[in-house]
């Protein structure tokens, strides 16, 4: 909103006779009537330049003003008048300078014109809309500029667009263009450039005041990133107006989770992704958190390593997205805490969850998770099961401390001779990774040797405290907590959870 939109004027001459010329002394009234009249022109012209030049442009008279007063009466204590007084001490200067300007209130005008002491010219400004809309503004671009220079370092490597673009792209960001939503952000595909390129463009809150933040953090990560395993950003917008978005490349095949839990896209009653492609989802994704703790100039912790994080292309290969809960760590297996804890229920490992403790060994747990999950077709939260357990991990523990493979396996999967020492190296990654004592999970490499059948790194052997014997289990010393000390971390990782799924996930874990 412009200025000129933003402050309504008001001009009146509160002197005894508003058809008198302004006097300020004695010696005025002896001069010539024309100079009294040249005088009061200037000053009019004076004020409708200053009037102009503000951008204000509508002049009321003062009775009409008066009228009005009564139907706003409400509104006038949110108003602050400008003065522009004359006065004895200003007689000898220019007409051109002989002005003072002082701010007052609704209340102290009343007051000046009861007592009608004094000659004066009467700005209206709306404090409460126009300077302060105003101020936000400036407020705006400095963020914004502030924002700039943080990503400068790396936006020469990226695509500017524009919000027209994307707004083009997306057909106005239509309901049927969303791929997804987060807790701060919704996904919608787009066609861009000459070529019309479809991408996907990630449009976070303006509202949400954590969303600079985000956005920066998410774009300096994410740049940083070159493997084929991993989604790349394109481009990103900045916009004062709309906010920000980021631009990544879209992968046509959908996600890991509308194969392993949409029954609409698969096979009636089961999962359509036969076992070949879980196996290479597996070790793909795998690499990909490797690439992210090892592969980089500073180890990246995801944060939210989930089936709806994981795309597949049209050749079901697998690719790693969303960097949005990513943050950098000093390095692998040196653990920071984070004020606030942010992830997907049933993804959280048990330090992360209850203390807020971060490393390397976070990703591990939930990739351990989605490895349950590519087994046994079942999600880590289920509200109806047949199986009379809710909870994915409780149900699943006792089933790998007694080495009964084959209750896991999701009935979808074709069991052979074959594939049986893939699905065995697959189990065994995913209980090691499961843990729930952090010092006892193994890092991603050592995971993506059991799934790979390698011999694991001297170098990572040696720094492990994974006991790495080939069991299928390693131990299940559980952490004990109390239940306070679990119902406070709750409420965080119930976000995004509606409040009837809330009531059923506690009682999965309280029961």
């Amino acid at each position: 909103m412009g200025f000129s939109q933003c402050i309504t004027c008001v001009i009146s001459q509160d002197s005894p006779s508003s058809n008198t010329p302004v006097s300020t002394d004695n010696n005025d009234e002896k001069k010539p009537s024309k100079y009294n009249e040249l005088k009061s022109l200037k000053i009019k012209t004076l004020l409708q330049k200053m009037i102009w030049e503000f951008g204000l442009s509508c002049f009321i008279p003062a009775s009409n003003r008066l009228e009005d007063d009564k139907n706003v009466k409400n509104s006038e204590h949110n108003k602050a008048w400008l003065l522009a007084e004359t006065g004895p001490e200003l007689t000898n200067a220019d007409p051109h300078s002989s002005f003072r300007f002082s701010f007052c209130s609704q209340v102290e005008l009343e007051s000046m014109n009861a007592n009608n002491s004094c000659s004066s010219t009467v700005l209206m400004v709306n404090l409460d809309n126009g300077l302060i809309e105003s101020g936000s503004r400036e407020l705006k671009w400095s963020r914004i500029e502030s924002l700039e220079r943080t990503i400068s370092p790396v936006i020469h490597t990226l695509v500017r667009f524009t919000y027209d673009e994307l707004l083009h792209a997306t057909h106005n960001f239509s309901k049927g263009r969303v791929l997804g939503r987060g807790a701060l952000s919704y996904v919608f595909r787009g066609k861009v450039g000459y070529l019309r390129t479809t991408v996907a463009v990630k449009r976070l809150d303006k509202e949400d005041k954590e969303s600079s933040k985000a956005f920066c953090r998410e774009l300096m990560i994410a740049s940083s990133l070159h493997n084929s395993l991993v989604v790349p950003l394109v481009g990103f917008c900045i916009d004062p107006d709309e906010g920000l978005f980021l631009v990544y490349k879209y992968v046509s095949g959908g996600s890991l989770e509308r194969y392993l839990h949409d029954k609409k896209k698969g096979v009636k009653g089961g999962c359509s992704l036969p076992w070949s492609v879980r196996y290479k989802v597996a070790t793909g994704i795998a690499e990909a958190i490797g690439y992210l703790h090892n592969g980089t100039d500073r180890c990246v912790v995801h944060r939210d390593i989930k089936p709806s994080n994981i795309l597949l292309s049209s050749n079901k290969n697998p690719k790693l997205c969303d960097f949005g809960l990513a943050t950098w760590t000093e390095a692998p297996s040196v653990p920071f805490l984070c004020k606030t804890v942010k992830g997907t229920f049933g993804y959280l490992a048990p330090e992360y969850f209850q203390h807020g403790k971060i490393s390397d060994k976070t990703d591990v747990y939930a990739f351990g998770v989605v490895l349950l999950e590519l087994v046994t077709g079942r999600k880590p939260i289920e509200t109806r099961t047949e199986h009379g357990d809710g909870n994915m991990i409780s149900w699943a523990k006792p089933l790998l401390q007694q080495g009964a493979i084959e209750k896991l396996i999701d009935p979808n999967i074709k069991f052979t001779q074959k594939n049986f020492k893939q699905i065995s190296r697959m189990v065994q990654a995913a209980a090691a990774c499961i843990a729930n004592e952090e010092s006892r999970r193994p890092n991603i490499n050592e995971i993506i040797s059991i799934l790979k059948e390698l011999e694991p790194n001297p170098s990572n052997k040696k720094n492990s405290s994974f006991p790495g014997n080939g069991s299928v289990i390693d131990c299940y010393t559980p952490l004990q907590q109390s239940r306070s000390d679990i119902k406070d971390h709750l409420a965080l990782a119930m976000l995004g959870v509606s409040e009837t799924e809330k009531d059923e996930h506690l009682g999965y874990l309280w029961d």
